[in-house]
């Protein structure tokens, strides 16, 4: 096995591994419970029952998703990457097209379903690993800093230490709150075991987080262990109704523009996500990721798997981040993580203390981690400055890695042109600026 995952080549060891997927897990842990809360759109009332899809049944889904998307990643493309349904394409998935177009989820699954098929076609093709050896190098530090901000923000409003204001936006929150106390109580924790050079310090910070919120009473105490009583009858498979009225189902303008929206999200997501997590894993070579073919597919045959079970849109997780922060260096890392997506079916009920609270720091320092690309970038040349300034700062401000990479891709070959270095710039990248200019005037 150490020889599969060349653990002597990349400096890594089966504790480092084994912590580093635990960690990962850890870290995104909160999707097991948020995917069935967004898809069943609990939060909507009077909602007439047929549009909603079964909670239990979506747990299930979301878990089996996640767990071969995490072994083919792992097996496949060796990369410690972990995989699950995409938060925001979830809510895309319930909002938008449930609950705004008035599709039947159903036929929203068979939407997913087509664009995972069309993924693994393209990744086959070897065009997605083109598309991503294309973009520049400096285009690549900028995501993975832009990244490194985004989950920051995420960590922090997760924490309460950032809240909404409708005069500022956002505004500081109230840190006498106990919960917010917890997570800044793991912060420290947190930031002391790194500095002391602890490889496992996120994880520890995230288990001493849970240990101390359980003492104060912040953090519940599992009443109950293991359960045996699940389901996903209600989606499996439903995915496949669709194809018994092609006509009135697939063949719409809105069945178009769910494919087109599933697309264009989940490959610059998961694009970018590639990027942020082997940059910070020191995997890229020459600017390229090796194996990212494999690591595409990996990412297009979880998408259709999770469509069959009955979920949304199945991505790599930026929260990997934090595996690879923990030691993860290598494939079985994520297989530990999938793994442990597959013994939460059993151990649901422990899941239940995993607080938003709890994984904040995680999220915080990783951010820290991740902006350190920002020193590889040009800034003397404005020219680079201004597309990966743009890429980096949209991110977190409209809450999608996706349009920050489409923003800042947008304006990169506009310089390049204007400082008369067009002819440097790869056809792809100028495929790329029609594609998102398109995308912006038709699809936003």
């Amino acid at each position: 096995m150490k020889q599969y995952f060349q653990f002597q080549e990349l400096g890594t060891t089966y504790r480092r591994e084994i912590i580093g997927g635990l960690t990962t897990f850890l870290s995104m842990a909160y999707i097991l419970i948020v995917n069935p809360l967004t898809l069943t759109m609990a939060d909507v009332e009077g909602l007439d029952p047929s549009m909603r899809m079964d909670f239990q049944s979506v747990f299930v889904a979301t878990a089996l998703a996640a767990a071969v998307g995490c072994l083919v990643m792992g097996l496949l493309a060796k990369y410690p990457i972990a995989l699950a349904p995409g938060m925001g394409l979830n809510a895309f998935f319930a909002y938008t097209v449930v609950l705004q177009y008035g599709v039947a989820w159903e036929t929203a699954l068979t939407g997913v379903l087509i664009s995972g098929i069309i993924f693994i076609f393209l990744s086959l093709s070897g065009l997605r690993e083109k598309i991503i050896d294309a973009i520049p190098n400096e285009l690549k530090y900028a995501v993975g800093a832009g990244i490194g901000l985004f989950i920051t923000f995420i960590g922090l409003k997760n924490a309460g230490i950032i809240v909404g204001d409708p005069n500022t936006l956002v505004s500081l929150g109230d840190l006498a709150n106990s919960n917010t106390l917890l997570a800044i109580f793991g912060i420290f924790i947190t930031v002391i075991l790194m500095t002391k050079g602890f490889k496992g310090g996120i994880f520890y910070g995230i288990l001493a987080t849970t240990v101390v919120g359980m003492l104060v009473q912040l953090v519940p105490v599992p009443t109950q262990f293991i359960q045996f009583d699940f389901t996903m009858g209600p989606t499996f498979g439903a995915a496949f109704n669709a194809f018994g009225n092609i006509q009135s189902e697939l063949l719409t303008f809105e069945m178009l523009l769910i494919v087109l929206t599933f697309l264009f999200v989940d490959f610059f997501d998961t694009a970018g996500t590639l990027v942020g997590v082997t940059s910070q894993a020191g995997l890229m070579k020459n600017g390229k990721l090796p194996r990212a073919g494999k690591a595409l597919l990996a990412d297009s045959i979880a998408t259709v798997t999770g469509a069959i079970f009955g979920t949304s849109t199945t991505t790599s997780y930026i929260e990997s981040t934090a595996g690879v922060a923990a030691g993860a260096r290598t494939g079985l890392a994520s297989v530990v993580t999938g793994l442990l997506f597959l013994l939460s079916l059993l151990f649901f009920p422990l899941l239940s203390v995993i607080t938003p609270y709890v994984t904040a720091p995680a999220l915080i320092i990783v951010g820290v981690l991740m902006v350190s690309s920002l020193g590889k970038i040009e800034w003397n040349r404005f020219e680079i400055a201004v597309p990966a300034f743009l890429t980096i700062v949209m991110m977190p401000l409209t809450s999608s890695i996706a349009t920050g990479i489409a923003i800042g891709f947008l304006f990169y070959p506009i310089t390049m042109t204007i400082k008369g270095q067009g002819r440097n710039i790869h056809p792809i990248m100028y495929g790329m600026f029609v594609v998102f200019l398109l995308y912006f005037i038709f699809l936003i």
